[in-house]
This record gives structure tokens, C-alpha cells and sequence, in this order.
């Protein structure tokens, strides 16, 4: 029962800072990075809560499919020639 509680504690705690940083990172790819970080910590929420097919739509199709398509789309918007910070 403990480890389960830390275990939840611990995810909980990817979940909101993961979350937190989707949106308080000035680059796109490190946001996009934050996203799947907390694609799969819900994942492992769902996997907590005996939820095992969701847990593997979540990381089928939010992590493999979303993630993706954001990615490709980062890369290929992205100007090479403008120097970040």
C-alpha cells in the first residue's frame, strides 16, 4: 500500500511538472518533449488503476501518433537560419 502511494506520488508529481513545463517553455520542442513526458506519466496512472488498454490507446495514440505529427511539424516549420538564444 505504500509503494503504491509512492509510486502515485511520484508520477503525480511528472504529471503537474511535465504539464507545468508545456507551457513555460519558450522552445516548441522542448514543449513538445514536456508533452510526451506527460502523455506517459498518464499512462502509468491508467496502468496504476488496472486500466491496461487505456494506458496502451494513451501511448498508442497520443504518444505515437500526436507526439509525432508535433514533432515532424517542429521540425519542418523551423527557420535554420535564426539563431536561439
Amino acid at each position: 500500500m505504500v509503494a503504491e502511494t509512492l509510486t502515485f506520488a511520484l508520477f503525480a508529481f511528472v504529471t503537474i511538472a511535465s504539464s507545468a513545463g508545456v507551457v513555460l517553455v519558450d522552445d516548441v520542442w522542448h514543449s513538445a518533449l514536456f508533452l510526451g513526458a506527460a502523455l506517459l506519466s498518464v499512462a502509468v496512472h491508467f496502468v496504476m488503476l488496472q486500466a491496461e488498454f487505456l494506458a496502451a490507446m494513451q501511448i498508442l495514440v497520443y504518444v505515437g501518433g500526436v507526439l509525432i505529427l508535433i514533432s515532424f511539424a517542429v521540425m519542418l516549420t523551423r527557420d535554420p537560419e535564426v539563431t536561439h538564444r
